[in-house]
């Protein structure tokens, strides 16, 4: 499949597929990747995920960081795609007092948007729900990183970041990795280092850990503390885990990642480091969904929604912008669509060996 969608697989995947079909795949790990506004070109097609996930019976993974938390919490409500419709538009039309808001207001707005897409029973959902197993990924700073505002802050980022130049091992010494996990969860995939941390996931460290795991350091408020887990401060889940680096023991089942690229950069700070980035993993029992090249370089300015364009544009010609994207992200639903609804499950289907 050339267009719109780019799917990929490990042979593994593709002989389970191609035997069960998408609906009774067995799915067992949701990998959800920061990005931020990048997501809006998945937007649509989580309304389809929605669907064929609520088809399955075995408990899922649900992992992830910054706003890949956000849409996993959105799908595991009780209406999953009146939630991810509800953070679209939240997240879409987003609005600041200035062209440069403090970190303290784009916090508020962030907690704004989760409330407004969760509702009022959205965090019971999450931790209560009875086959999703919510994994919430979260930094801890320690040491020199242990700062929370200004110039103590940006010299310990800039030490991080000149540590993980030299190798990513050394970001342990910065940050370790704390998850906040569904009671039913036993083990976080992928988190062998950093000194993972798992904690249960309540009532009153649930909103506190989605805000953590998308608090960018300088644009945005840590979280001190969160109830229930060691002392923080608390930042984005994406210094660690950006795209996750799928790396350690396999998982159960099969794997499923719907992504914005077919490239996974391990961590934050990688992304100034392209000899990091996996091309196209060839993982034995991994499904990788992405937008393709062409798609992409037909969109508007030749690319997917990204937080440079808070600074590139003004409001009104970024907002314009994002509605033409997700407009674009509902062909990659219908072609999705088509995939698993139709007579060969793997038409299209890219098998990496």
């Amino acid at each position: 499949m050339q267009e719109p969608l780019s799917i990929y697989m490990g042979r593994k995947a593709a002989d389970t597929i191609g035997e069960q079909g998408w609906r009774a795949a067995p799915f067992r790990t949701l990998i959800g990747a920061s990005g931020g506004p990048k997501w809006l070109i998945l937007s649509e097609l989580d309304q389809v995920l929605a669907q064929l996930l609520a088809d399955g019976v075995q408990p899922l993974t649900l992992l992830g960081s910054s706003i890949g938390t956000w849409r996993h919490a959105c799908l595991s409500t009780t209406n999953p795609g009146a939630a991810i419709k509800r953070l679209q538009q939240a997240y879409l039309y987003q609005a600041y007092s200035c062209a440069k808001p403090s970190p303290q207001e784009v916090s508020r707005v962030a907690e704004s948007m989760l409330c407004e897409a969760l509702g009022p029973e959205g965090l019971q959902n999450v931790i209560h729900h009875p086959r999703f197993f919510n994994a919430i990924i979260t930094a801890r700073a320690v040491g020199v990183a242990r700062a929370q505002h200004g110039l103590p802050l940006i010299a310990g980022m800039a030490t991080a970041t000149l540590a993980n130049t030299l190798t990513r091992r050394a970001l342990a010494k910065f940050f370790e990795r704390v998850a906040f996990c569904h009671g039913a969860l036993n083990t976080v995939p992928f988190a062998a280092d950093f000194n993972t941390q798992k904690i249960a996931l309540t009532e009153t460290n649930l909103m506190p850990a989605l805000k953590a795991s998308g608090a960018i350091p300088l644009l945005m408020q840590c979280e001190p503390d969160i109830d229930g887990a060691p002392p923080g401060p608390y930042w984005d889940g994406g210094i660690i885990d950006y795209h996750f680096s799928l790396e350690g023991k396999q998982t159960e089942g099969l794997i499923l990642y719907p992504h914005f690229r077919p490239q996974l950069t391990p961590g934050w700070f990688d992304k100034m480091l392209p000899w990091r980035t996996m091309p196209k993993p060839v993982i034995d029992n991994l499904v990788l969904i992405c937008p393709s090249e062409r798609f992409l370089a037909a969109l508007p300015h030749g690319k997917i929604p990204d937080r440079g364009d808070f600074r590139m544009m003004n409001a009104e010609d970024r907002i314009a912008y994002w509605e033409v994207c997700v407009a674009e992200s509902r062909r990659l639903a219908e072609a999705f669509r088509e995939v698993i609804n139709g007579d060969n499950p793997l038409r299209g289907v890219t098998v990496l060996e």
